[in-house]
């Protein structure tokens, strides 16, 4: 069980996201500093970077829990379970905002998008992140495998598992931009993701069954 000490850590964190999110999504990333973070959400500058050494970990804080999430649902995958499936039951579990019917969850996820979009800063801080799914992804592949860290085979799989989920995110994006209608969205991300994945069969299917 969590204890009380970590439980108020665990709401600072959320609330002074939630802030940030918020002063984000009405004004831009790069318009909003830090310091006015602090004084919305009622902390100290410095408690600010205690828990966001970044700027940009305003938005992104969350994916540290999915990374764990992704490598768990690869590493404790069944018997006669290929990679690529784990990894295709993983990444389609993943709804989030996009599976919400409630239409504040909806203008939320719009207003984050366009957020994002409009930032460089946060899209190259994205790219640092998939990147280091990539090299924990190929590491844990080489492990199963039996090869070094460094070895050709992983990286390859690695980089093609995190490039189908990255080409979906950059999709969704798109869609959302052009304010897609809900359910007409989560059809089309659904089909996207089953091509890209079907495409990945023929090559991967196979591929390290436990």
């Amino acid at each position: 069980m969590t204890g009380l000490r970590e439980r108020k850590k665990q709401q600072t964190r959320r609330h002074i996201a939630e802030t940030a999110r918020r002063l984000f999504s009405e004004r831009g990333f790069e318009h909003v500093p830090v310091a006015e973070i602090a004084r919305v959400a009622d902390v100290a500058e410095t408690t600010v970077f205690n828990y966001f050494p970044r700027k940009e970990d305003l938005v992104y804080w969350q994916l540290a829990t999915f990374e764990d999430e992704l490598l768990a649902a690869i590493r404790e995958r069944p018997r006669g379970e290929s990679l690529l499936a784990a990894f295709r039951r993983f990444l389609l579990a993943q709804r989030g905002l996009l599976g919400q019917s409630d239409p504040a969850a909806r203008d939320e996820l719009r207003a984050l998008t366009r957020m994002i979009v409009a930032s460089p800063a946060l899209e190259a801080r994205e790219r640092q992140i998939f990147a280091g799914y990539t090299e924990s992804l190929a590491g844990l592949v080489a492990a199963e495998l039996g090869e070094d860290e460094h070895a050709i085979e992983p990286w390859v799989v690695a980089n093609a598992l995190i490039g189908v989920h990255r080409a979906l995110i950059r999709f969704t994006r798109r869609q959302i931009v052009e304010d897609t209608p809900q359910d007409e969205l989560a059809r089309a991300v659904r089909a996207e993701a089953e091509r890209a994945f079907a495409r990945l069969e023929e090559g991967l299917g196979k591929f390290a069954v436990r």
